[in-house]
C-alpha cells in the first residue's frame, strides 16, 4: 500500500462516524426497530454493532502494534445481536461508543510510523491479518453500514 492509498483510507475511516450520522438523519425513531428488509438487521442493530465492532476493531489495531504476530480472534455478530438484545436497546449510547473508538483509534494511527503499518498478526478465521489489512476493512465498515440503513430507509416509503 502506497502512503497516499494509505492517507485516503485514513480519510474514509475519520469520515465513517460522519457517514452513519446522516445516514441516521431523517430515519423515522420509532422505524429504527423494523426489519424491513428480510434477513437484514433493523438500523438500531446496525448501530449497535458497529459500537460493538469498533470496540473489537479498536483492542485488534492495539494488538497488532503492542504483541509479537497476534492471533485476532473473529466473533459471531449475529450472536451478539442475538444475546445482547440490539434491537431493544437506545442507539444514543452506542453512536457515542462508536464515536469514541473511531477517535480515540484514531489518534494512535495519527501517531503510526512506517514500521506499524506493517505489523504482522493473524486472523482467527481468514488468516495473515496485518495493520493495513485492519486499515482496508475498518475504513469501509461504517461507510457499507451507512449504505444499508439508506436503503432501510428508502424501503420505508
Amino acid at each position: 500500500m502506497t502512503a497516499a492509498e494509505r492517507n485516503e483510507l485514513i480519510a474514509r475511516y475519520n469520515d465513517g462516524y460522519g457517514e452513519v450520522l446522516k445516514a441516521l438523519e431523517d430515519f423515522p425513531e420509532d422505524a429504527l426497530a423494523l426489519n424491513v428488509i428480510p434477513g437484514k438487521w433493523s438500523a438500531r442493530e446496525i448501530v449497535h454493532h458497529l459500537a460493538d465492532s469498533e470496540t473489537v476493531s479498536a483492542i485488534r489495531l492495539k494488538r497488532l502494534l503492542v504483541e509479537d504476530n497476534p492471533v485476532i480472534q473473529g466473533y459471531d455478530q449475529d450472536a451478539y445481536a442475538l444475546k445482547l438484545k440490539y434491537n431493544s436497546r437506545e442507539i444514543g449510547p452506542a453512536l457515542e461508543a462508536f464515536r469514541s473508538a473511531r477517535d480515540n483509534t484514531a489518534q494512535v494511527m495519527a501517531l503510526m510510523s512506517e514500521d506499524d503499518w506493517h505489523r504482522p498478526g493473524t486472523h482467527s478465521e481468514s488468516g495473515t491479518y496485518s495493520v493495513e489489512d485492519w486499515l482496508r476493512i475498518y475504513a469501509a465498515h461504517p461507510h457499507n453500514h451507512a449504505a444499508q440503513i439508506r436503503r432501510l430507509r428508502e424501503s420505508l416509503d
